[in-house]
């Protein structure tokens, strides 16, 4: 079974690196496609690359990420200005970031528009 989990801003933003680490990878390795609300920063996203390689062994793949980021081009300069000032503010980040487990998740893929998700079955341990 394929099972999905959102972690909305308010739930993941107050939490400290460490922390926001642990959380991602125990549900990863309960084999569950996390997306969380915004986008992690390049040194939390650096730090979750650096930990899962180095917990990689028989039973642990790795992971899979991808963040987007929702489109603003298409605002009036006003509106992108005032949402990028509410953002800083609320210590914000737009977007969306998909991690999990390199086992289910086959591949991600991007482009401006959209953004899937391609699973496989997991095999099962005999």
């Amino acid at each position: 079974m394929l099972t999905l989990q959102y972690i909305p801003h308010h739930e993941f933003s107050h939490l400290v690196l460490e922390d926001k680490l642990k959380k991602i990878m125990k549900a990863v390795k309960d084999d569950k496609i996390l997306l969380i609300e915004g986008r992690l920063d390049p040194i939390e996203e650096s730090e979750l690359i650096k930990r899962t390689m180095s917990e990689i062994n028989k039973n642990f793949s790795g992971i899979e990420i991808a963040s987007i980021d929702y489109d603003l081009k298409k605002q009036e300069l006003w509106d992108h200005i005032r949402k990028g000032i509410a953002n800083l503010l609320l210590k914000r980040r737009s977007g969306l970031t998909i991690v999990g487990p390199a086992s289910i998740v086959r591949e991600i893929k991007k482009d401006p528009n959209k953004i899937e998700l391609l699973t496989m079955e997991k095999k099962k341990k005999r």
